[in-house]
């Protein structure tokens, strides 16, 4: 495993979330977590039993920043990513070749989403303020 970042989940944007929830829970999935983001969108996490990756189901309400009016192919959200250092994994990410699309401070988090060359997001979210290392001592 990479020791700055960690591949965690992929996000889906969904028009009706007791729809899509259901769906998902039907076919055998489990949710781990749910929540509201500060902005107003809903989040849910979603395991299958035997497997470490998760779905992520995202609305996002009209009044949402982040609200788009729904057409067919545009339900993938973002890929998802823990970082250590949230601010080195965007730096990383623009000197690939990413460009900036957000970045916010919530609660104790730091989100960052960078579109890759083809428009696709992609999240790091970790520490507000990372912890420095510390220096083995010799």
């Amino acid at each position: 495993m990479s020791d700055e970042a960690k591949f965690l989940y992929s996000g889906l944007r969904v028009q009706n979330v007791a729809r899509s929830l259901g769906f998902y829970q039907k076919l055998g999935f489990r949710v781990r977590n749910r929540g509201t983001m500060g902005h107003g969108g809903v989040w849910i996490h979603l395991r299958y039993p035997g497997s470490h990756h998760r779905i992520e189901l995202n609305f996002y309400p009209k009044s949402n920043r982040f609200y788009e009016p729904f057409k067919f192919g545009t339900q993938f959200d973002h890929f998802g990513f823990y970082a250590r250092n949230p601010e080195a994994w965007k730096r990383k990410a623009l000197r690939a070749g990413g460009k900036l699309a957000e970045e916010f401070v919530e609660g104790n988090q730091r989100l960052v989403y960078i579109r890759d060359p083809d428009g696709n997001w992609l999240e790091a979210f970790g520490p507000a303020k990372p912890r420095r290392r510390r220096r083995k001592k010799a």
